[in-house]
């Protein structure tokens, strides 16, 4: 196969999409509001992807994350990423929120501290931000504080990464408040 492949597939969140190359999986994405955006959205960081049927090793991934979507403990740490033009920095940032176990959560001071890198918290922050491989690399369980749950790519933004936390027992209970609702929908702040 040369070049990128993509398919969307439904999950308990929404449709997603993935991305593979022969190098592994390139790329995934949770749900837009619909799933031509969602679509877009990959799109956008890969344009020369075409719509492929997934082939074993993917359709396994594919299948890994509707279970975690769907409430279910799967281990998927051996699904092969392609980290190629990735930074060493975000890579090695990605691989310490691999070892954060299902249902716990660590900040980003706890990641810089484990990577040896304690002053660069807002580096570890950013590396979350970028990060491709949604639910395969689970950034959701990085937070910025204890408890504090902000900033999440996607559709529904700390309400998804609420979802995500939950459906893994790392929230204790704590449901989705009013106030995280419409700071997720509330309109970007200008950059100052």
């Amino acid at each position: 196969m040369a070049g990128l492949g993509y398919t969307t597939f439904d999950t308990a969140v929404g449709r997603c999409a993935i991305a593979w190359g022969a190098a592994g999986i390139a790329a995934v994405q949770l749900p837009e509001a619909r799933e031509l955006e969602t679509r877009r959205r990959l799109l956008q960081h890969h344009p020369d992807a075409r719509e492929w049927r997934p082939p074993f090793n993917v359709q396994y991934a594919i299948d890994g994350i509707v279970t975690l979507l769907g409430g279910k403990a799967i281990d998927l740490s051996h699904v092969v990423l392609d980290t190629d033009g990735i930074p060493d920095f975000n890579c090695r940032v990605y691989q310490a929120i691999c070892e954060i176990p299902r249902g716990e959560t660590r900040t980003y001071a706890d990641i810089a501290a484990d990577l040896r890198v304690s002053g660069a918290v807002n580096a570890v922050s950013q590396a979350a931000a970028c990060n491709p491989f949604a639910i395969l690399v689970p950034c959701h369980r990085a937070l910025a504080a204890p408890g504090q749950i902000s900033g999440f790519a996607g559709r529904g933004g700390i309400v998804t990464k609420s979802l995500l936390l939950s459906i893994e027992g790392a929230l204790s209970g704590r449901p989705v408040s009013l106030f995280d609702a419409l700071l997720s929908f509330a309109p970007p702040r200008p950059q100052q």
